[in-house]
Order: C-alpha cells, then structure tokens, then sequence
C-alpha cells in the first residue's frame, strides 16, 4: 500500500503592512488632492486670489517700480489667507463626507485604519501649500528682478504664506475630527477660525506671533531699514512648521493612532512648537528704541557715503543703490539753475516713537542738506526735486519754509523746467491736483505753500521756450533768490505777465500791477 504524500501549496508570503499601508495612504491623498481641486470653495478662491496676485505684478504706479523687498515678502503674506479659508472649508468637508453619506460602516471594514486616512487627508493639502509656495515666490520674484529694488527679503516670511495654508488644513481636519457634525454650518467653521486667528494676530502684544499671520507694526507705516523692525521670522516659521506637525499628530490622535512613532512626533512637535512660541518673545526693547532713536536723530552714524558729480549722497545699507537715481535728479535741477552749490542728500526717517504710522520729517538747518526719504519712485521723485530747488534758491531746507516772492517761483521751475509733462508734474505735486489759486505744494519735509499769484507766473512760463526761460533764469539768479524780490518783479525779469491782485505770503505782502 502506497502512502500519498500531500504537498503544502505554495502561498504567496503577504506584504508587509508598512509599505502596504504606506501605498494606501499615498493613493488616497492623491485621489483627495484631485477631489479638493474640483470643489467651488477652493476653484473661487484660488482664482480671486491668482487674480488680485497677477494685478499687483502688473499694475503701473511709479513707486511700484521701485519695491522694498524686506516688505514685499511680508505682503505676501495677506492673500493666502483668503485661499487658506476655502483649504479650511473643503478639507473639513472632504473628512466628514462619508458621515455625510451615511458609508461610515463601509469604510471601517476597509483594511485602513481612521488614523492612516487622516494622515492622506493631511497629505491631500500638500500640493495647494506648494502651489502657493510657486505663487508666492512668483510675486516676489517678479518685484525682486526689477532694477529698482531696493534690499533683500527673507525666506522664512515667504514660507508664511504656504504654511498659513497647510495650517488652515489641518484644522479643518482636526475639527471634523473633534466636531464630526455634519449639519453645522459651514460659515460657522469659517468664523470659529477668523475669530481665534484674527484675534491673536491683531492683540499687538508677542503673542501675535502665536497666530500664523503676524500684522506688524510697520504694516501701515512708511518704509524702514529692516534692522529696526522686530520680526522673529525666523522663529515664526519654525513655529509654525512645527504646529503644522502637531495638528497632523493630534488629527491622527483624535482617529485611534496610538503608535510609538506618532505619539513621539506629537511631543517632539510640541517641544519645538513652546520652544518657538518663547523665542519669538520681545527682545531688547532698550537697544532697539536706542537703534531707532540713532536712525532718526544721528542718521549719519548708521550710514555710509559717496559723492556724484560734486554732491555726497548718504543712505542706509539697503539703499545704497539707488543714490545714483537721487544724483540724476539733483544733477537735472541744477542744470536750470544758476549756481552748481554742492548738496549733502541725506536719507532720512523719523521712529523715535515707533515704526506703526506715517510720519513728517523736520526740516534741516544745515546749508546745503537735503533730505530724502524711503520711498521712491511716482510722486516722490518730482518731490524730491522740490526739496532740492528749495534748497538752491533758500540755501537750506529751514530757509525753504517761508519761502515767498521770486523764489518760490524759481524753484517751481528749477523742478518743472526739463520735465518731459511739465502740466502733469506741477499739478500732482499741488495739494489738491489744481493748477490754478494757492495751494501747498509737496517736499520730503515741510511743503512750500504758493499763491495764486506764484502760480500764475508759473504757468505762464510752461507756455514760453524753455531754453529762454532757463537762460533768464541764470541771467538773473542773485535777483531771483533774493528774498526781497516779489513775484511781480520775477514776472518782469523772466518776461512773462505781472500777475493781479494782491499778494500776501507770509508776513511780506506785494500788490501786483493792475
């Protein structure tokens, strides 16, 4: 009798539940990802933002030509955020869509686990924080390659913007994890986020760092060295890396994950995230209001020095490079005039009392001085030239202030005389955008106030040639500077008609001929 020998089956050995599961999670996020970009929320969004991003990449404004990339990158910070909220909203949706379609039974029969799908969905955010890394580094790019730009920026502010997005994700996720109620209101998952973010953001105090968009100080003020802004950039996207961590670790959490692996990440992200938190604490306070207090009372300390074309030109470090623009202006307003006295331009700011508003600059007393500002580019480069002329036909910017007669008059023409749209300029640089009466005229430090009588001459000279004009102007530069000549007297010397009406300005009055 023979015995029969069974021979086991050869079976396949079943895969490792690492790399299985690994697979899984990878082709879920990649299905979620396409999902999240066929939702309204998310397809509305992107398009008003990428609008708005491409109108401010292309929009013609003088001073736009001319961006300070120490804030440039922070402004890249605003616009993500209104995308971040339609992230929020349709991630919270995307986790809570099988509760909302009653396939909660199904899904817990499938061999992955409410923890792993949790990580997909986070993973699902990925690609739209990349995109918005690719568009905001677009938007700085393109103000970074223009021959105007002034400084540097940094990377950890334009890492804001992705990282807001990623972090609005992942709440959505966490919160459907925490609240998975499916008849709550969308608009109140919205307002929930606004209200604790927005809040944080605006206290004003260091724990507006704690929100992931920090409105500084300076945000509505004029342009600074960035030496005197207290930002912990730096420490702000570590930060907010390392919460973006913690909220993924906490969804997984809430979704049954009790692994070694995540319940290390969750502490080590907490550590990195208290540690972040503390650092982005106020610093010297003392040293810093002492820095802002030199930059402001003795400028030339922090600054350095070079001379064109007879004339020293002062700046801060990030600035150094446009003192070749300030000397063309200077150059071309000295060409009409009938002296070539040389002028220290010295850039100036004032935040004493600090960097959160808008500020006027005094005048100087010092011959010679003048004063340019921050901003460049549009009206403040015919601005600049007004600063310039006063300080010509005055011989200092103190003198400037009650500037009257002929020398106003002057000095109008030393700005407008080459100017390619003499009209144009004279109007924008008048208070009110008149070319007719009195009006103030601008300076980078105290106006020059016009009468209607000044204004009169002015115009008058735009209609004769220019090279007859400037030719008078030379001729008679001593009697056209001096303070005792009147408007009328300047009409006569520069052969245009004597104004009527009685001139007041200042405490001198001269009555124009009837």
């Amino acid at each position: 009798m023979s015995a029969l020998t069974a021979t086991p089956a050869q079976v396949a050995e079943p895969q490792a539940a690492g790399p299985r599961r690994t697979a899984s999670v990878l082709a879920l996020a990649r299905f979620e990802a396409r999902e999240l970009l066929l939702q309204i929320p998310v397809l509305l969004f992107g398009f008003l933002w990428l609008t708005f991003t491409a109108i401010g990449l292309f929009r013609e404004e003088g001073m736009n030509d001319f961006p300070i990339l120490h804030v440039v990158d922070r402004e890249t910070q605003a616009l993500p955020q209104f995308f971040s909220i339609a992230i929020l909203v349709s991630v919270n949706s995307a986790v809570l869509r099988a509760r909302r379609n009653k396939t909660d039974e199904q899904f817990s029969m499938l061999p992955m686990e409410p923890w792993a799908r949790a990580l997909a969905h986070a993973l699902s955010v990925v690609p739209y924080a990349l995109f918005t890394a690719l568009v905001v580094g677009v938007d700085f790019g393109v103000a970074a390659l223009k021959p105007g730009a002034v400084g540097s920026g940094s990377v950890a502010e334009l890492v804001v913007g992705p990282l807001t997005v990623m972090f609005a994700g992942l709440i959505g996720i966490l919160l459907a994890g925490l609240w998975p109620l499916t008849f709550v209101p969308v608009l109140i998952v919205v307002v929930v986020y606004l209200a604790v973010v927005e809040s944080v953001s605006l206290d004003g105090g260091w724990t507006s760092w704690l929100s992931p968009v920090v409105v500084d100080e300076n945000a509505n003020g004029l342009p600074v060295p960035s030496d005197l802004l207290e930002r912990h950039s730096g420490w702000h996207a570590l930060y907010l890396l390392a919460v973006c961590v913690l909220l993924t670790c906490l969804a997984m959490l809430v979704k049954g994950g009790r692994s070694v692996a995540i319940k290390a990440a969750a502490v080590l992200a907490l550590a990195v995230t208290v540690l972040a938190g503390f650092e982005q604490r106020p610093g010297d306070s003392a040293a810093l209001a002492e820095a802002r207090r030199t930059a402001s009372e003795h400028p030339e300390k922090v600054q350095s020095c070079a001379e064109y074309g007879g004339s020293t030109y002062c700046s801060f470090p990030e600035w150094n490079g446009q003192r070749a623009r300030w000397a063309q202006v200077v150059d071309r307003v000295r060409a009409n005039a009938g002296v070539t006295t040389p002028l220290t331009v010295r850039q100036r700011v004032d935040v004493t009392h600090g960097v959160g508003s808008d500020y006027a600059l005094s005048s100087q007393s010092g011959a010679g001085q003048v004063t340019v500002g921050t901003r460049w580019g549009g009206n403040r480069i015919p601005e600049f030239a007004v600063g310039v002329a006063s300080v010509l036909v005055a011989g200092s910017e103190a003198a400037a202030e009650n500037m009257c007669g002929a020398r106003a008059v002057t000095a109008l023409w030393l700005v407008l005389g080459d100017d390619p749209t003499p009209e144009d300029t004279f109007r924008s640089l008048r208070v009110g955008d008149s070319t007719v009466g009195s009006a103030v005229v601008l300076a980078p430090t105290d106006p020059v106030a016009m009468t209607a009588q000044q204004t009169d001459v002015v115009n008058a000279l735009l209609t004769r040639p220019r090279t007859e004009v400037t030719a008078a102007v030379k001729a008679h530069w001593t009697e056209l500077t001096s303070p005792k000549t009147t408007t009328a007297d300047a009409a006569r010397l520069l052969g245009v008609a004597v104004p009527k009406g009685a001139e007041t300005c200042g405490d001198e009055g001269d009555e124009g001929d009837e």
